[in-house]
């Protein structure tokens, strides 16, 4: 039955590194072009071609390195893993064995401002990305685009410490910030710069021996890996429970059926006769470097999450959703810069502001919007020149063309009435016009009032101060 066995999950995640060239030779590491366009004689693995290592491929897994908490090796070397497939020209792809770029290293993952676990990570390396098979199903018909051949990666694998799916995808969703803090990658997974293979394996409560893994592939979204995850322990359990054995092996997960199919059995790493590349000169790095690099590194989310709590008086859900992007969280912090309410500032970040950014798709700073509108829109609230509704249209004006909130409130004619005269003679005619709603009120019906607001509003077109608008209708009704 579910529950029975303890589930014991370790990942291996790929990450496309974000540099301008390949890792061994110059050809664009871009997403997008036409197939086989992005190529070469040494990515094509061509006879008499020698490979030349990217050296900013170096110091972004370095980064990557000390963001993780790893320990960098002073000494790694590149190694060819060998085996035979279409996407792969050389029939081998470098990569890192023996000697990887780091080691031991950590990762906490949270819930709800609670630490759920710290998660090992046991190595952090480098290698060249494989190419693409495209599939044409109705000619019965397999391509394969060469452009990703070489593109730079650095493979994350962690320890078996993960014990659900749930604690897969916040692993993988604090992984994916530090990423793009660090700006080590884009990790957009639906072009294949974040990717996610998960070893999976069960075992009754309280034993030490690991269980037979499988390795699921094919999961293209953080969703699909908990989803995944879900169906093999389930797969598995009912395997376990029939007295069975799990059989070690690959398999695909099918996301519009909801399941996993078996691939191929699991490779050892003797099946892909590892030796060092010849071609390539061994990795030295000395402290010099790392001191440069780890004084490159911003601050991280999970710091910059407490800090913004400590220093702002923000939430655990306020933190959490400002830090999940650095540009969201940036924008918060200069906006306090201009408007020194932060409460404030988060609720109308949180609420209209990304509402108004959702629809469009965008990240904040692709947007015509500034910290500065915000601020300006605040303190024209604050100053009673606009109402709530009022600076939500204003809002969305600024994003269209990038006005300040001021300048669209003048050409708009949107400011608020807050004329004493003016808006007792409005108030004056919504009372005349309403003897029964003034009726009700007095005989106990308070909400009335809100109908009464409602019709000033109406005539002032959402213009009237609604303070100001509140306290004559109970000044007048209470006679």
């Amino acid at each position: 039955m579910p529950g029975a066995y303890e589930v014991v999950i370790g990942l291996e995640v790929h990450v496309e590194l974000h540099t301008a060239s390949k890792i061994f030779c110059s050809c664009p590491n871009k997403f997008g072009n036409a197939p086989n366009t992005n190529v070469c004689p040494v990515c094509l693995g061509l006879p008499g071609t020698l490979p030349v290592f990217n050296k900013k491929a170096l110091e972004l897994s370095l980064r990557a390195a000390l963001a993780l908490d790893c320990q960098v090796n002073p000494f790694s070397r590149f190694a060819r893993k060998n085996y035979f497939y279409p996407d792969l020209p050389k029939a081998y792809q470098i990569s890192q064995y023996e000697y990887p770029i780091a080691g031991i290293g950590s990762l906490d993952i949270f819930k709800d401002g609670e630490l759920v676990r710290t998660v090992s990570i046991e190595r952090l390396h480098l290698e060249e990305d494989a190419g693409k098979l495209l599939h044409d199903d109705a000619n019965l018909s397999s391509y394969v685009d060469y452009n990703r051949c070489g593109v730079p990666l650095i493979e994350i694998v962690t320890a078996p410490d993960i014990r659900s799916s749930e604690e897969a995808r916040l692993f993988l969703e604090s992984l994916r910030r530090i990423l793009l803090y660090t700006e080590i990658s884009d990790c957009k997974m639906e072009e294949g710069s974040l990717r996610c293979d998960a070893n999976i394996s069960l075992r009754p409560p309280g034993t030490e021996a690991l269980g037979n893994k499988v390795e699921i592939k094919n999961m293209n979204s953080f969703k699909a890996v908990q989803r995944g995850l879900d169906h093999e322990v389930v797969r598995q359990t009912k395997i376990l429970d029939k007295g069975g054995r799990v059989s070690q092996g690959t398999r695909r997960w099918h996301e519009d059926k909801g399941l996993t199919s078996e691939m191929r059995s699991k490779e050892e790493e003797q099946d892909y006769r590892y030796f060092p590349e010849p071609d390539l000169p061994p990795v030295v790095v000395d402290d010099a470097m790392l001191k440069k690099i780890k004084n490159t590194l911003p601050e991280l989310p999970v710091a910059r999450y407490q800090r913004l709590m400590a220093d702002y008086g923000l939430s655990a859900y306020q933190a959490e959703i400002i830090t999940t992007e650095r540009s969201l969280a940036d924008f918060f912090e200069e906006t306090l810069h201009h408007y020194s309410q932060p409460q404030k500032v988060a609720n109308w970040l949180l609420g209209d502001v990304l509402k108004v950014i959702n629809l469009d798709a965008k990240e904040i700073d692709d947007t015509l919007f500034t910290p500065i509108h915000l601020a300006e829109l605040l303190d024209l609230i604050d100053g009673e020149q606009i109402s709530g509704p009022t600076a939500k249209e204003i809002l969305e004006e600024c994003f269209k063309d990038g006005k300040m909130p001021a300048v669209i409130m003048e050409e708009k004619g949107l400011g608020q009435i807050s004329d004493t005269d003016e808006l007792a003679k409005v108030v004056a005619v919504v009372l005349e016009e309403n003897q029964l709603a003034i009726k009700d009120y007095h005989e106990g019906n308070k909400k009335v009032i809100t109908y009464l607001m409602g019709n000033v509003m109406k005539i002032t077109g959402g213009k009237a101060n609604p303070q100001l608008v509140t306290a004559m209708l109970k000044e007048r009704l209470d006679k």
